[in-house]
């Protein structure tokens, strides 16, 4: 990948990115109310003074950015070989990575999800995920959305690597039939594309 490239959410190298850019957002919105409450310091001579009730307030976008910071620091990034591997196999399909989803009961690394057609597969380096309730959860949330997919997520990563080739092998016939209506709002997606896309607003 072009390092110059910007790094989206689904490209390998998105979590370190992450961490960077929301330490940074946070330090920068702390900025003005720290800078609020030391002149107010220096003015009066004494912290209880409405400076004081500025920079209180003024700090709750800096917190906010400072949680979706914590957040990304405690997700550990999947491995380069495992991305290049998959790379080597994801051919023409619709493919993502790192992508830590978001449920309320709990958060499940995937190292990369693939889509085609009606089928949603997926691969978790992670040993202590809970493949079945990520399966569920991510299944719900396509089918709020329209999509009536099947979902598969794949705790060995030769098994995916498999999958991904029989995917691309039969595309066409996966795909064959799918009535499809573009998103107005995202007129340039394709079926495939949008199901991800679908996916990407359940992860962090």
């Amino acid at each position: 990948m072009n390092k110059k490239q910007k790094i989206k959410k689904g490209d390998f190298g998105y979590i370190q990115s992450q961490k960077k850019k929301r330490t940074i957002y946070t330090i920068l919105a702390l900025i003005p109310p720290l800078t609020v409450f030391f002149v107010g310091w220096i003015i009066n001579k004494d912290r209880n003074t409405v400076f004081t009730v500025f920079a209180a307030v003024g700090c709750l976008p800096a917190c906010k950015f400072a949680v979706s910071a914590i957040m990304m620091y405690l997700q550990k990034p999947m491995s380069e070989d495992d991305y290049k591997q998959i790379e080597q196999h994801k051919e023409g399909l619709v493919c993502a990575y790192e992508l830590p989803v978001s449920a309320y009961e709990k958060q499940t690394f995937l190292d990369s999800v693939a889509v085609c057609g009606n089928n949603v597969v997926a691969y978790t380096s992670r040993e202590k995920s809970d493949i079945p309730f990520v399966e569920k959860h991510i299944q719900t949330i396509l089918r709020q959305n329209g999509y009536y997919v099947t979902i598969k997520v794949f705790r060995r990563l030769p098994e995916y690597l498999n999958r991904l080739d029989s995917m691309w092998e039969h595309h066409e016939s996966l795909e064959e039939g799918i009535r499809f209506v573009p998103d107005e709002n995202n007129p340039d997606l394709s079926r495939n594309e949008l199901i991800m896309h679908t996916i990407f607003a359940i992860t962090l």
